[in-house]
């Protein structure tokens, strides 16, 4: 195979493992075998379908992994070649894992967007092999002349391959004459067979025959917001709300909202997302707490999409117009905010489809619309589209409004429900998106099953919602965190959004400002894409009656907020939330999904882990590692030991090291087992950062 060369203006991938490219010649494989000789399998990154592609992001250090071994004793080497979107080729050596399981795993980094190419290569090492062959004879005095004898026909054959460089070949020869030369003795050549300066030749490029090459994968590469980010959710209805003298209140505008878009920026979020902006159905309007009356000030759920004013392809008329819209957009955009729009594919019973293509709905024996339910939830201000009745159709429709949306500036929409509708739909649009606007990210909002969750992220979603929310407890904790950052990461990117207007969950309801600090701190740690919805930094815990969600939800009416006079009063979880942004764009570890690693603690509510992605720097050129200590009890004030594994960051047992609370700036020398107190009143969390990791 020849070497192909780079039309790219600048590397392609970043990596530590990274060798000189060499061609590689399989041997003709054995028709009557589907193993090759050097066994070769469970490769990753995968997805869960081999007719998927598994997904990554520009930077993130993407693990590929794969199983590899032989017969006996000899040494083998494992190498992945990548193939850039734009030809650009390279080759990485893999290190094996010593785990028992001839795991081999190197780190890489693509930083060009698309779709790119990689297969695996194992082979037999034949330098590696004698080596450690020749370490044990020589010594020994056993074999030592055949293990020279060896050593030489190895440089030699090396030295014979053209596209070395010439001062290595002349090194190869060299050696080659000194084994062959009856003057050297034993302990001289035992030198040789320890010379630094030869293993880096053959580590750089190796002595490889019984050559396997896997198949050919698929790895999709897209922008890093498609999978790191900090959200903001609100509602511009309520920005800049006013109450009227009579009790009611005038709606906020996209004008009035620009106004709220310095403080989202201030505290230091990526992404502003809003609820569905189009007009609101009169029949079935919801009233306040989701009652079934709506009184004439009530404005309705948004997610109860369409009236006599327009659908999905209009605003709603109290926000402005549309370019007051886009003129949002660039104002976000000013500010350094992308703007995430819902996309609900429902309609309230006065959506212009419900006349227009009243074949997109569900007709009851009785001549009714079916209208939502999720037992024992009902919407009956919102119809549920039937995408089998006419499925080019609703697909041209759907397409439509996407694309009208992203003219408009969107490149981010939130999916409602996705898991309600056929996956194949999913998969089509996104992929026909894709293909015209590579930039566009699709957020799932999948509060769903296992299988359906990753179901969506394999068929594109480039990010999903997740059972962060209702993982609380330090064993639950352990046992999410472990599944997004290794298990699932190949397919699927979780947005840790601490609560929405749905969901306030007990925890937050009951544990108060420290609950909100500790969720806080969590989510924007352990993921690379976390959320907050507006009035969480208010500590907005009262629930509704026999509901999971905040009483008088913004959802059914207006929040007017008075966000100068919490602040001017201490009262506001803003400015942490600040300093959470602020430690996750100073700390590129905090911006990978993987890598992460649960350390353990003797209390069983004092969660550990840590974070490290090899050769990553911080802005002041520090290796970046970054320990989190967390008290998931809101209620109490706890004291234990922790116990860390240092070779997690490419330390060892027994190391000292500095770390600095990047949240009080207090620092310590820590070990392997060291003496933590957090006071969930106080600081709940520690966010160290280990100072002179490799």
């Amino acid at each position: 195979m020849a070497t192909t060369t780079s039309t790219s203006p600048s590397p392609a991938v970043r990596s530590t493992a990274e060798i000189p490219l060499r061609p590689v010649g399989a041997p003709a494989p054995d028709a009557a075998a589907r193993t090759g000789r050097i066994p070769l399998g469970q490769v990753r990154p995968r997805a869960l379908d081999p007719d998927f592609r598994p997904s990554a992001f520009v930077g993130e250090a993407v693990p590929f992994t794969a199983t590899a071994f032989r017969e006996g004793h000899d040494l083998i080497g494992v190498h992945v070649r990548l193939f850039s979107p734009f030809g650009q080729e390279s080759l990485h050596r893999l290190t094996a894992l010593h785990d028992g399981f001839d795991r081999w795993r190197v780190l890489v980094s693509p930083l060009e967007q698309g779709v790119w190419r990689f297969r695996f290569e194992s082979f037999a090492d034949d330098f590696a092999t004698w080596e450690h062959a020749a370490e044990l004879k020589i010594a020994a005095g056993v074999d030592a002349a055949l293990m020279r004898a060896m050593g030489a026909e190895l440089f030699l054959r090396a030295a014979k391959e053209k596209d070395r460089p010439a001062a290595e070949r002349r090194a190869l020869k060299t050696a080659a004459e000194a084994m062959r030369d009856s003057a050297v003795n034993d302990e001289q050549s035992l030198v040789i067979v320890r010379d630094p300066r030869l293993a880096a030749i053959f580590a750089a490029r190796p002595l490889a025959s019984l050559t396997t090459v896997s198949r050919t994968h698929e790895l999709l590469v897209e922008r890093e917001r498609a999978g790191v980010g900090a959200w903001y959710e609100f509602f511009p209805r309520s920005e800049g709300a006013v109450r009227r003298k009579d009790g009611t209140i005038k709606s906020g505008t996209f004008r009035s909202a620009v106004k709220r878009l310095p403080a989202v920026a201030a505290m230091g979020f990526d992404v502003v997302y809003l609820p569905p902006i189009h007009p609101i159905g009169e029949r079935n309007r919801k009233g306040p707490n989701n009652t079934l009356t709506a009184g004439p000030g009530d404005p309705g759920s948004p997610w109860a999409i369409g009236s006599a004013a327009g659908g999905h392809d209009t605003v709603h008329p109290d926000l402005g117009t549309i370019a007051d819209f886009r003129a949002f957009v660039r104002a976000a955009t000013a500010q350094g905010l992308e703007v995430a729009l819902d996309l609900a594919l429902q309609a309230a019973p006065d959506h212009p489809w419900v006349t227009t293509h009243p074949e997109w709905f569900t007709t009851l024996p009785d001549g009714s619309i079916a209208y939502a339910e999720n037992p024992p939830k009902k919407y009956q201000d919102i119809y549920p589209i039937n995408f089998d009745n006419d499925p080019d159709g609703i697909r041209a429709e759907v397409l439509r409004i996407v694309r009208l949306w992203i003219g408009h500036g969107v490149k981010i929409f939130r999916v409602d429900n996705p898991h309600t509708k056929p996956l194949q739909f999913w998969e089509w649009l996104i992929a026909t998106v894709g293909a015209e606007h590579p930039d566009v990210v699709f957020l799932a909002e999948a509060f769903t099953r296992p299988a359906p969750l990753l179901g969506l992220a394999q068929a594109g979603f480039q990010q999903s919602y997740s059972y962060f929310t209702w993982r609380n407890t330090k064993p639950e904790l352990e046992e999410f965190l472990t599944w997004i950052s290794d298990e699932t990461a190949d397919i699927m990117r979780p947005n840790l959004f601490v609560n929405t207007p749905d969901i306030l969950t007990e925890y937050l309801q009951y544990g108060g400002r420290p609950a909100y600090k500790i969720r806080a701190a969590i989510a924007a740690t352990a993921g690379a894409s976390y959320g907050v919805y507006a009035g969480y930094e208010l500590y907005e815990n009262v629930a509704r009656a026999g509901a999971e969600e905040n009483i008088d939800n913004e959802k059914f009416e207006y929040k007017v907020r008075d966000w100068a006079a919490a602040e001017a009063a201490g009262d506001s979880l803003a400015p942490y939330l600040q300093r959470l942004n602020e430690i996750r764009r100073t700390h590129p570890a905090l911006r990978q999904l993987r890598g992460l690693r649960i350390h353990f603690s003797d209390d069983d509510a004092i969660l550990v882990y840590s974070k490290h992605v090899p050769g990553a720097l911080t802005a002041d050129g520090q290796s970046d590692t970054i320990i989190v200590v967390a008290n998931v009890d809101p209620h109490s004030v706890r004291q234990t030991t922790v116990h860390l594994d240092p070779t997690a960051w490419g330390g060892s047992p027994g190391d000292e090291f500095t770390v600095e609370d990047l949240i009080t700036g207090a620092t310590w020398t820590w070990s392997d087992h060291n003496f933590v107190r957090l006071d969930a009143f106080a600081e709940p969390v520690h966010i160290l950062h280990v100072r002179g990791t490799r």
